[in-house]
């Protein structure tokens, strides 16, 4: 019963943008056939190994952050969700992938990051990467990027409201700032950003 019950752990790697380095990509798959693990793709392009015992699980990330991997774990800045972006889609015209490294880089080291806030960038308005019905949504245009805030999916999907149009990277990174800093600050646990859009304090207006 132990035996079944250690089974049940999986290690979460974070691909910024879904990109997979091949070093890692060569690495997970050795773990996967050594230990028999099942790899799943995330619907939020993170990649997962399953399966792990407790001895496994130290060993794997043992392994794999030479390469310079992250896994998810409490606090994290959330990974974006992206779209291919503008570079290898007819339909781009923004490029997704150069946003996400630029929040990243901005956000690294900070924190801890309250759970259940999800971020998605798309490089034009198909919103391919579900921009709309996610917390931060951050939509692609000739112009620029326009956020959307409070959109949701599950049994009862929400549009997200749009609080900014045709914005450039640093007032998009200023933005995402400021809504993380009044979600922790609103939120005593888990809760999507849904749920404070009718706070009288919240700091963005519908445009």
């Amino acid at each position: 019963m132990s035996n079944e019950k250690n089974k049940q752990n999986r290690l979460t790697i974070l691909l910024p943008s879904g990109r997979m380095p091949l070093p890692v990509m060569a690495k997970t798959y050795e773990l996967a056939r050594r230990y028999g693990l099942e790899v799943y793709l995330s619907t939020v392009q993170n990649l997962r190994l399953m399966g792990l015992s407790e001895e496994q699980l130290v060993q794997a990330r043992t392994e794999l952050a030479p390469l310079g991997v992250d896994f998810k774990g409490p606090g994290k800045f959330p990974t974006p969700k992206v779209c291919i972006g503008q570079r290898d889609c007819a339909a781009g015209v923004q490029d997704p992938d150069e946003l996400s490294r630029r929040l990243f880089d901005y956000f690294q080291g900070r924190g801890p990051f309250k759970p259940k806030i999800k971020i998605a960038i798309s490089g034009c308005p198909f919103c391919c990467s579900g921009v709309k019905t996610t917390d931060i949504g951050i939509m692609g245009s000739k112009k620029g990027f326009d956020v959307f805030v409070g959109g949701k999916g599950g049994p009862n999907p929400v549009v997200g409201r749009r609080i900014m149009r045709a914005a450039d990277a640093e007032q998009v990174i200023a933005t995402v700032e400021t809504l993380l800093a009044y979600h922790d600050r609103k939120t005593p646990k888990k809760q999507r950003l849904a749920r404070l859009l009718n706070e009288a304090d919240f700091p963005f207006t519908e445009v």
